[in-house]
């Protein structure tokens, strides 16, 4: 194990000095400054929540108040943002929230957190692949090649609202294939990542630019309204459809959580990280905002349901050089989002697997690149499985459960530290203060993450349980098959770890007696 814990069992815990041993000894480079950090989030963040999702969001659940579900997500993502700067600043370790965790709350409740973020990267990989085989057969539909519908739709298809599951025929491959390519990428190292990330960020932002220059000049203020169109039952529309809308596009946010996964490979971590983190946040909801005005402004909302809304925007405007321009721009920015995506599930991994937490091999370093190559080959093939199977509609709800349940447990985490380790140096400290009840603190931020985090997993779970009682019990099997993988995995190396403790305790040289 990189590090002693203090206690033994599920409740075992890293102390602030184990962890900067752990910093020491990673055997990871050094290469991102606060810069580096800022376009690392914006290049995780910037996709999917644009180029995506809010066609989605648009068409079935909020229509043009999809700004005002923007605005209920961003607000629960700043919540948590300022808690990941806080805990960034004063534990600088690889891991995110699963090492804040395994600091705090002990080694069981870290592990727990560790595998359901690897299950909402590898997820939020997926959803970025679709829409990225969206985009890339719609441009090439525009040179005149027609990708076969059978290669570039799942094997499982939802209805329009994603209330009706079927199986096809289809597997996508374009999708799959996308995973793979990306897969290779990373293998390749951080600093050639850091390069091909701000080189990429830079070219979807010239885009968007260029796209919303266009767009705006092309709105039907029309189309706004109603602003908040009537409910029509469940979540579609009214303000149920808006909190709905939001717990789909709280996934949309999850690049700045990467940017604490860069802690290892961050030249000054403290100081660097909550730049990184709040920067990238900001830049992204603005972005946001903008992008999801234009869409809603060119075309009614019900016509945006497709893996590709901004393809379909640029072609309703009958501007096809602009066109082909905005799609290449959508799929750099997929691209530069699948990588960032694939870089913080696969250094997560690594750490977890470093703790002795997964297996051996996801800390593998390839002694050329010094990258886990083998951990990220493993992921990205499970990732190119789910693409090629599995709709939007039920990546976007499983990805959003990850992300709540990982946000409610930085805070916890947060609140804790301040609890028990009051003294810590916290170069960040969350604003607005708490009060201490007993020996606990309880922070205003804190707590107001962990309440819009849960307000955004209940209509994601609502509509979960409904499609089970209706007989599509796919998105169930799918997480409790996952969580029982990870109750046999945590079994066995805890055990592994319980037996490495018992043999060290017996090597040690017995004590000399005393003289009586």
């Amino acid at each position: 194990m990189a590090g002693q814990d203090r206690k033994t069992g599920g409740f075992a815990r890293k102390s602030v000095e184990q962890l900067r041993v752990d910093e020491a000894t990673h055997g990871l480079k050094r290469a991102l400054g606060p810069f580096g950090l800022v376009f690392l989030g914006i290049g995780c963040t910037v996709g999917a929540g644009i180029y995506v999702l809010p066609g989605n969001v648009a068409a079935n659940f909020a229509g043009p108040a999809i700004l005002l579900s923007f605005t209920v997500a961003g607000f629960a993502c700043a919540m948590t943002a300022l808690c990941y700067a806080e805990l960034a600043s004063t534990l600088p370790a690889g891991g995110s929230a699963y090492t804040y965790c395994y600091a705090s709350m002990g080694r069981g409740f870290a592990f727990a957190i560790g595998w359901l973020l690897v299950f909402e990267f590898g997820v939020a990989a997926s959803t970025l692949a679709v829409g990225f085989a969206g985009y890339l057969t719609s441009l090439l539909r525009d040179f005149g090649i027609a990708v076969p519908v059978q290669f570039a739709r799942s094997l499982v298809q939802s209805s329009r609202h994603g209330t009706e599951l079927t199986v096809t025929g289809n597997v996508n491959l374009v999708a799959a294939a996308a995973a793979l390519c990306v897969t290779f990428l990373l293998t390749r190292g951080v600093s050639e990542l850091s390069r091909v990330n701000t080189a990429l960020v830079v070219i979807k932002l010239c885009v968007l630019a260029l796209f919303l220059a266009v767009g705006f000049g092309a709105i039907q203020p029309g189309n706004w309204t109603p602003l908040i169109p009537p409910n029509e039952g469940g979540f579609h529309y009214g303000w149920p459809g808006i909190f709905r809308g939001a717990s789909i596009l709280f996934f949309a946010y999850l690049g700045f959580e990467v940017v604490a996964y860069a802690a290892s490979e961050s030249r000054n971590p403290q100081r660097d990280l909550p730049i990184g983190i709040l920067g990238s946040l900001i830049v992204c909801t603005i972005i946001y905002m903008l992008v999801a005005a234009v869409l809603t402004g060119v075309v009614p909302y019900r016509e945006l349901g497709v893996p590709d809304p901004l393809a379909l925007v640029v072609d309703r405007l009958g501007q096809p050089q602009l066109a082909v321009l905005v799609k290449l721009g959508a799929l750099v920015g997929l691209s530069s989002v699948l990588l960032i995506n694939g870089y913080g599930q696969s250094r997560l991994a690594f750490t977890m697997a470093r703790d002795r937490l997964m297996p051996a091999y996801f800390m593998r370093l390839n002694p050329r690149f010094r990258t886990p190559a083998t951990g990220i080959a493993v992921l990205g093939c499970i990732t190119a499985f789910a693409s090629a199977t599995l709709p939007l509609s039920i990546l976007n709800d499983l990805v959003s459960v990850g992300t709540a349940f990982a946000f409610s447990i930085v805070a916890l985490s947060l609140m804790w530290l301040r609890s028990t380790q009051p003294d810590l140096q916290r170069p960040f400290r969350v604003p607005f203060g708490g009060v201490r009840i007993g020996r606990v603190w309880v922070g205003i931020v804190p707590l107001a993450s962990i309440a819009c985090s849960w307000l955004m997993i209940l209509p994601a779970a609502i509509d979960i349980v409904h499609q089970a009682s209706e007989g599509h019990v796919l998105p169930v099997v799918i997480l409790l098959v996952y969580m029982g993988a990870g109750v046999v995995l945590y079994a066995r190396c805890a055990r592994s770890v319980a037996q490495d403790a018992r043999a060290t305790v017996r090597s040690m040289p017995a004590a000399p007696s005393l003289p009586d």
